[in-house]
């Protein structure tokens, strides 16, 4: 049987006065706590006023007893722990926790990276320079990229990232996360040469292949890691803040774009590709220096790393050596208990049992986030052009854009608590739904008039910075917090397949079509397709999304495996982790009697 802790707890195996100290406070326990549901008439989900209350199956947490030495003084730290999380104020989690906010952006700013090189590969399309090398001859004079490359290249992208998701998947497990990151750095360092030296679409197709395996990366472990190295006033900032490295990246091209844009010969695309090779040393350095995630540790039995992780994750003076081993606790407390609930770790668990509720949740979280109409801000700098703004505007325009997207990355850390996950998301939604109808009204007329333009553009600065302030970084949030913690990894490459697959077999196809001058050529029009879409997910958000704002894991194990339903995860409540063990803790108590009575 594994041990519950390697250090700092009672001995199960204690001499006879032990034993019977144990059995006597679990006894008492007992009593009084079925005592108290007997007041209240509790099973696993019971009501109490206008509230409802759940607790651990008791038949799980027998079964959890038995795999592990002493569950009664598990449980209990346990239970301290996941209370000390929950009530933390957010002052004292940013005075303890300085070192685990600074290690997680420290791994999250490889999405800087990975935002701009996405950016300037959606913003070729438009790029004067690349165009006039590598376009043909379009009806209305200009020299454009087909629509056929274009869907190549960035289908090419997001084959390449659903590789290198799978690929994160397996090696994760084996290495961790520091580890996969780094290996994914040395591949994105070389795979630059492809797009640098491209003299052909088909080579520069090649590239965004290869650099899309290392992206592919980069957005699994980087999120999985911020969601696990800071306790729960922390989670949202950092798991959104990973939507704004990537935004932050889309600004750094943009700006670089737009300052290039004028210049006509071959540099004019080389130089913006060649920046990309200032980012991996350093971030490579800071990912070697990183502890791994403690969570990682506890999965892979690795316990006293999994505690030397902890301590430099926090600050000495606030993290006592209690704390530690509660935090600890709490760890163990919940990998056991989806040990007990799903068995497997790898890919076919995410769809057994509850985990295919909780998968359903973060696949559909991202495809709503690409079929919310930001496919059409995600060519903002196309899609200016193509509703009458001059080439030097559109890209002055994007950048523009890049900085709204961040502030409103940036405010949604100050409302995310206060209104919660699913209203953000979901009063997010509602509004993009408006603006694009304004913003299909505004193509009616065509050509479209030169006010009729510019109300299409502001529309769209519009509809990217709500994005952002809402769905774009709540997703992270959410697809972090949802799944199972055995299961984080393997959900998180899920849902994003998810949303490549989409893109490849839909959203490219459709937006690039509809935007250019030689296919569609539908213009601002194109907004109407996209408030269908958003309006179907709007509606998936509204029935299926739970509210996970500041649950603990092992509380949000407790809810999906009571099978609460999404409108009641809010209002339902979880006293303590203990309640619900009480038998369990007995079992054990007279299993060690009885082992005592054995050896006599």
């Amino acid at each position: 049987m594994a041990e519950a802790r390697e250090h700092g707890r009672p001995s199960s195996r204690g001499g006879e006065g032990e034993t019977e100290k144990i059995q006597s406070e679990t006894r008492q326990d007992v009593i009084g706590n079925e005592a108290h549901d007997s007041e209240k008439g509790l099973g696993n989900r019971h009501s109490h006023g206008s509230g409802q209350y759940v607790q651990i199956d008791p038949a799980l947490a027998g079964r959890i007893a038995e795999n592990v030495d002493d569950f009664m003084t598990l449980v209990n730290e346990a239970n301290e722990a996941n209370e000390r999380e929950r009530d933390m104020k957010l002052s004292h989690a940013f005075k303890v926790y300085p070192k685990a906010i600074a290690w997680s952006m420290i791994l999250s700013s490889c999405l800087i990276m990975e935002g701009f090189g996405t950016s300037i590969v959606g913003s070729y399309v438009s790029y004067p320079p690349f165009r006039d090398r590598f376009g043909t001859l379009a009806p209305n004079g200009d020299y454009q990229i087909s629509a056929s490359w274009q869907n190549g290249i960035s289908g090419a992208t997001n084959v390449g990232e659903i590789i290198g998701l799978q690929i994160a998947g397996v090696l994760c497990e084996r290495w961790g996360y520091r580890w996969t990151i780094l290996s994914a750095l040395v591949g994105v360092t070389g795979f630059i040469f492809f797009p640098f030296f491209a003299d052909s679409l088909a080579v520069f197709l090649v590239g965004e292949l290869f650099q899309g395996m290392a992206w592919g990366v980069f957005q699994t472990m980087t999120v999985a890691y911020a969601a696990e190295v800071c306790p729960v006033p922390l989670r949202h900032y950092l798991t959104s803040y990973v939507n704004l490295c990537w935004i932050i990246g889309q600004f750094i091209s943009a700006g670089v774009l737009a300052g290039l844009e004028g210049r006509q010969d071959e540099w004019g695309y080389k130089i913006p590709f060649s920046l990309q090779w200032i980012w991996p040393i350093p971030i490579a350095i800071g990912t070697y220096l990183a502890p791994e995630s403690p969570w990682w540790c506890v999965r892979h039995d690795k316990k006293e790393r999994a505690e030397r992780s902890l301590k430099r994750l926090a600050r000495s003076s606030g993290f006592s050596q209690r704390d530690a081993d509660a935090a600890m606790a709490l760890m163990i407390y919940t990998d056991e208990m989806e040990k007990q609930i799903s068995q497997g770790t790898n890919y076919w668990d995410c769809f057994r049992g509850i985990d295919l509720r909780r998968t359903e949740i973060v696949c559909f979280m991202w495809l709503a986030q690409s079929m919310s109409g930001t496919a059409i801000g995600g060519l903002s700098s196309y899609f200016y052009q193509q509703a009458g703004i001059s080439d030097a505007d559109s890209f002055k325009l994007n950048w523009g854009q890049s900085g709204l997207n961040a502030v409103g990355t940036i405010a949604s850390w100050f409302i995310l608590n206060k209104v919660g996950r699913k209203s953000l998301v979901f009063g997010g939604m509602i509004i993009m739904f408006i603006l694009l109808i304004i913003t299909g009204f505004m193509g009616i007329h065509v050509p479209p008039s030169t006010a009729e333009s510019w109300t299409a553009g502001t529309m769209v600065l519009l509809l990217s910075a709500t994005a952002n302030f809402s769905i774009g970084p709540v997703v992270y949030t959410i697809v972090s917090e949802v799944p199972s913690t055995r299961l984080r990894a393997k959900s998180i490459i899920l849902a994003r397949n998810a949303y490549n697959a989409i893109n490849i077999a839909f959203v490219n196809v459709v937006s690039y079509r509809q935007l250019n001058p030689a296919e569609w050529n539908w213009g601002p029009k194109a907004a109407f397709f996209w408030a269908g879409t958003n309006a179907i997910f709007t509606a998936w958000i509204f029935f299926r999304l739970p509210e996970t704002k500041g649950r603990t894991y092992a509380e949000l194990d407790i809810l999906f495996e009571n099978k609460v339903p999404a409108r009641k995860f809010a209002s339902t409540k979880i006293q303590t982790l203990v309640e619900g063990t009480e038998s369990a803790q007995k079992q054990q108590a007279d299993r060690i009697t009885s082992n005592v009575a054995d050896v006599r």
